[in-house]
């Protein structure tokens, strides 16, 4: 080891506090790198796995009903490899000693063929075993519902099917490629404990459901060159008068849809937050390092006497920032998979899958850790050049002291109220605007940085309190399992404890706009509806008009299209009709994508009478529990959905994961905000060491001292504090302007706690510093600090 070798560990010592604040930031900023990047590479590896190994088939398609000899015809479609007809039946699922409503889907398996590695969506037994043929109240039950419920094999449940009720058995715990994201019909928010998925073998459930012969859903694969959309026309051509609702590939497959977008979320806040913290953190190493360097101008003078050339000189001290990026690399990849593993594991209990494959992304860190040092190396390129650049008579000399004149503040007229200590902080910033400056945005970068670690709390807040209070007001939404008639509605009325009954409609259709498209549904009510209302921009109520259609925001947005545009509307189910409408307004909605109608107007496009596909309904204080119990006994009702527990299972659910994914974020902020601030005080003091030693020379006491350094610290925090509101503002709205998605839409509101929280850490953050400094301050050594430049 020569000579700068041992001089780099040796001053890598004595700015360990300093290195080790440096090396924290940098780790904060990789953390989240890493942290982000393998659990998104190894969720898309897992869900690629399971896809390949289970069967995960290209194009679904629901219908109504149609015979078994179809099925002949669909597999000699050309490019069509496997074909899959199934039934599925809505449910009712009873369980003991719980009263609230809970739906289910049955789902047929064939056990003849469900280990055939041929077979399409075959389900992964996590506990017991297949059902048997000749046992017809065997079952399998969806992990996710049986964990909800604490079921097992062996465990008895009661299901209505058909108005009819039944007994099973279950005898196994499964999984599917299908329903990794589990969620009941025509909601997007996960309710694990009432919606569960049980798979019945193929026979039985054709007898139970009145299916003998025939079936109502279709999985088919496809070959790789063929062409999904050729084969889609042809399917629907050939299902239309079974009532055939329109075949769809893989990517808008309900499960497969929203895992997608999830994983689409994920990247988009990885990479936001990625470049926020990394770019934060690269700035802060390349001021405080170039500050460092400029310090020492004397000791690079004392080098190049001795012979040391400037390439030497060079490498020397960008040695010194490799070891503290390298510090910080260690701490930044090891916090990062340990973070990684733990938020892929979070996603492993929300989307359910048989296996996780975490792995070392040996790609994602290099390349990170790569840029780092890079962006490290080159941004104190310039200090060092700097540095290195003057020559050694000249260097050697103190630089040249800045002319002391009157602040501005002064000529103000604000002399006579400021002490000369006072006066002094106030020359010294102001004779130093570019290094005041760097610090006041460094500063200011690390209260920002809170403000968009934390602010998502703000904005789930609201957009369940906008979608769930303001515009769904209902205390209970009932579907039917058909549409039906109007009467429904009065006879509804009748129930002891429903106070208001507001009857709606939905249809599926597909929406187009010149080369736009999107699949979604259609909802209907009436223009007086007070339960369930749609809101305008600005979150006003606002009636149903008579005719034309209403979209979300987002969904126009997709579709390129404005108030008096007109829109095409191919209606999936019934006669399958096609109509033009005109997009009479455009309304507020974060979660989902929609249009809405007057519930007439839509049944007239449909011309299919008077019908409701549910209602929405009031209920009186006290008597929910009541009602439901009356309402789950009735034959035509598909399900009841409490909108209480739609809250509860979006915190416990959506929520709650993007609650977790940011403590970890905010975490890392805590820890940037901190290493900045505190860095920003050592550097102050190693800069002004002899001035504040000269001082206390001269007679001042170590509290006047100490006033002077603090004091400029205070003047930084406090000038940094407004700017990082605006920093963390846009910041923000950049970052919640690339994650939007068709799920749900997070809305951008800071709430003033948020601010006041990303404050109090930066002032915790600044005192615990002073201390620290002023601890430093009082240790000093008068007679070796002022020694130093002679």
């Amino acid at each position: 080891m020569n000579t700068l070798d041992r001089k780099v560990f040796r001053e890598l010592w004595l700015i360990r506090g300093q290195a080790l604040a440096i090396a924290i930031v940098i780790a904060a900023g990789l953390a989240t790198v890493i942290m982000s990047y393998t659990t998104l590479a190894s969720l898309q590896q897992t869900r690629e796995h399971y896809y390949q190994e289970y069967g995960f088939a290209n194009l679904f398609v629901s219908l109504k009903r149609a015979p078994n000899t179809l099925i002949k015809r669909i597999a000699q479609l050309q490019g069509v490899t496997a074909v899959d007809p199934r039934v599925l039946a809505p449910v009712r699922i009873n369980l003991k000693n719980i009263h609230d409503p809970i739906q289910g889907q049955l789902v047929s398996i064939d056990t003849q063929a469900a280990n055939n590695p041929g077979a399409l969506n075959r389900v992964y037994i996590r506990e017991g075993r297949l059902p048997v043929n000749s046992h017809q109240t065997e079952v399998l039950m969806s992990e996710a519902f049986a964990q909800a419920h604490q079921l097992h094999p062996g465990d008895k449940l009661h299901i209505i099917v058909n108005g009819r009720e039944q007994q099973l058995s279950i005898v196994g715990i499964a999984l599917s490629p299908e329903f990794i994201y589990q969620i009941a019909p025509g909601t997007i928010i996960p309710d694990f404990s009432r919606y569960g998925i049980i798979w019945m073998e193929q026979q039985t459930l054709e007898r139970v459901y009145d299916m003998q012969g025939a079936f109502n859903d279709l999985s088919i694969k496809i070959s790789r060159d063929a062409d999904p959309h050729l084969i889609i026309e042809m399917l629907d051509d050939l299902l239309k008068p079974y009532g055939g609702l329109g075949a769809y590939q893989r990517d808008l497959q309900v499960s497969h849809h929203f895992l997608s977008e999830e994983f689409k979320q994920l990247d988009e806040m990885g990479s936001s937050f990625s470049f926020i913290f990394l770019g934060v953190s690269i700035f802060l190493l390349n001021m405080v390092v170039g500050r460092i360097i400029s310090s020492q101008r004397e000791i690079i003078a004392s080098l190049k006497a001795f012979g040391f050339n400037n390439i030497a000189i060079a490498l020397h001290y960008s040695k010194l920032i490799i070891l503290i990026v390298f510090i910080g690399i260690i701490l930044g990849v090891s916090t990062g998979l340990i973070l990684g593993n733990g938020l892929a594991r979070l996603y492993g209990e929300y989307y359910r899958f048989p296996y996780l494959d975490y792995q070392l992304q040996i790609k994602i860190i290099l390349l990170s850790t790569g840029t780092t040092l890079i962006a490290a190396l080159l941004g104190t390129w310039f200090s060092i050049r700097k540095a290195v650049q003057l020559q050694p008579a000249e260097a050697m000399r103190p630089e040249v002291p800045k002319r002391y004149n009157v602040t501005v503040i002064e000529r103000l007229g604000f002399k006579k109220y400021l002490s000369q200590p006072s006066r002094m902080v106030l020359r010294h910033f102001e004779r130093h605007p570019v290094k005041a400056s760097l610090s006041v945005f460094g500063t200011a970068f690390a209260c920002g940085i809170m403000i968009v670690g934390t602010f998502f709390v703000d904005a789930m807040d609201t957009l369940v309190d906008t979608e769930f209070r303001l515009s769904q007001r209902e205390d209970l939404m009932l579907t039917f399992i058909n549409p039906t008639s109007y009467k429904a509605s009065y006879e509804l009325n009748n129930i002891p404890g429903i106070l208001r009954v507001e009857p709606y409609r939905t249809a599926a259709v597909k929406m187009y706009a010149g080369a736009q498209s999107h699949r979604t549904s259609i909802q209907g009510f009436a223009s007086d509806n007070v339960l369930h209302k749609v809101l305008d921009q600005h979150n006003r109520p606002i009636s149903m008009p008579d005719s034309g259609i209403l979209l979300t925001a987002f969904l126009a947005k997709k579709l390129a299209v404005k108030k008096g545009d007109s829109i095409t509307l191919e209606f999936l189910q019934g006669k399958r009709l096609t109509r033009e409408v005109t997009v009479v307004g455009v309304i507020n909605q974060y979660i989902g994508l929609s249009g809405y109608m007057n519930i007439a107007a839509l049944n007239a496009l449909l011309q299919e009478g008077d019908v409701i596909s549910g209602t929405y309904l009031g209920i009186a204080d006290g008597e929910k529990s009541a009602v439901q119990s009356i309402l789950t006994n009735l034959p035509q009702i598909a399900g009841v959905t409490d909108k209480t527990s739609i809250i509860d299972s979006f915190y416990a659910t959506v929520g709650d994961f993007m609650l977790t994914y940011i403590l970890f974020i905010s975490g890392l902020s805590i820890a940037i905000a901190f290493g900045v601030i505190y860095n920003n005080a050592r550097i102050t003091l190693a800069e002004r060491s002899r001035e504040l030693a000269s001082l206390r020379v001269l007679g001042y006491r170590k509290s006047e001292v100490a006033y002077i350094l603090l004091a400029e610290l205070a003047l930084i925090t406090l000038l940094a504090i407004p700017l990082g509101m605006l920093i963390g503002y846009w910041m923000s709205y950049g970052f919640i302007s690339g994650i939007q998605q068709d799920l749900f839409r997070i809305p951008f509101i800071i709430m003033p706690p948020t601010y006041a929280y990303a404050t109090l850490v930066v002032i915790c953050s600044a005192v615990i510093s002073a201390l620290i400094v002023r601890h430093k301050l009082n240790q000093i050594d008068l007679v070796s600090v002022l020694k130093i430049k002679e």
